[in-house]
């Protein structure tokens, strides 16, 4: 449905790369305005001033209690308004082999990021859209937040309670004509697990060995066999921020060619 949102302002958190470049292309294709909130100034500035007029950057740090907020009048100072939020805005943070090996050293910062930054942000939009006649928000998540399994135990804990936050935003914002919801990608190719593997050696081979075993595994045991892209997210979020969910609110969408749905039986042999 070709620029369903057309003449509508979103928020992007993460924008500059990845998931939320991606989501922002997505929406731009829609008609959306668009402010990139990103870490990342010189690249958020570089595809600003790339993708046009229907465009803004904004540096922030979402674990920065206040910046949800400044960014959110930020889009209403620039577009007149907010109609969608996606808080994209995440990290893996260090890969350890288990939970004995666990320092939790990161903690603070990866639910600063994952948890923290979501929930302001939800609570920022939705201040706006709450006296402005409703609007959608989409948060991020991960199959990691949804299914079990080992390593990365802050990065899966805070992704979980995105799931979870998200349902309880919904109920608690549906009365302002507000939906929330929720995406958990799974087995898309994004700098992400290699970011969570180079932490976990100071050797850039063994690093990228790691990641790219890690990947063969996911592709093996996930029941579709297609190769998930950024565009698949992107998708979601359009659908979710959009026109055709209007009774959509409270609920998970996971894009992870079934891995979810269960694990792929292995071949059989002879």
């Amino acid at each position: 449905m070709a620029e369903e949102l057309s003449g509508r302002v979103a928020v992007v958190t993460g924008g500059a790369g990845g998931l939320g470049r991606a989501s922002v292309e997505r929406l731009l294709e829609d008609g959306v305005r668009v402010v990139i909130a990103d870490l990342d100034r010189d690249l958020g500035k570089s595809l600003a001033d790339e993708y046009g007029p229907d465009v803004r950057f904004r540096q922030t740090d979402v674990a920065v209690a206040g910046q949800a907020e400044e960014l959110v009048a930020f889009a209403v100072a620039e577009f007149g308004g907010l109609h969608l939020m996606v808080n994209n805005a995440g990290i893996p943070g260090a890969m350890h082999q288990g939970l004995l090996d666990e320092d939790f050293a990161d903690f603070q910062h990866v639910l600063g990021v994952n948890l923290f930054g979501v929930m302001t942000g939800t609570r920022a939009a939705a201040r706006h859209m709450a006296e402005h006649g409703g609007g959608a928000i989409v948060n991020v998540s991960s199959i990691g937040g949804v299914q079990a399994g080992s390593g990365v135990l802050t990065y899966r804990a805070s992704k979980a309670a995105v799931v979870h936050f998200s349902k309880c935003a919904a109920i608690d914002l549906a009365p302002y004509g507000i939906r929330v919801n929720c995406i958990a990608p799974g087995g898309i190719p994004t700098h992400f697990l290699a970011t969570a593997t180079a932490s976990a050696s100071a050797d850039a081979d063994d690093a990228d060995e790691a990641t790219r075993a890690i990947r063969a595994r996911m592709a093996a045991i996930q029941p579709l066999q297609r190769l998930g892209t950024p565009r698949d997210v992107a998708e979601a979020v359009a659908y979710l921020g959009g026109d055709r969910s209007p009774h959509v609110t409270g609920t998970v969408l996971t894009v992870d060619g079934g891995t979810t749905a269960g694990l792929k039986p292995p071949p059989a042999t002879a």
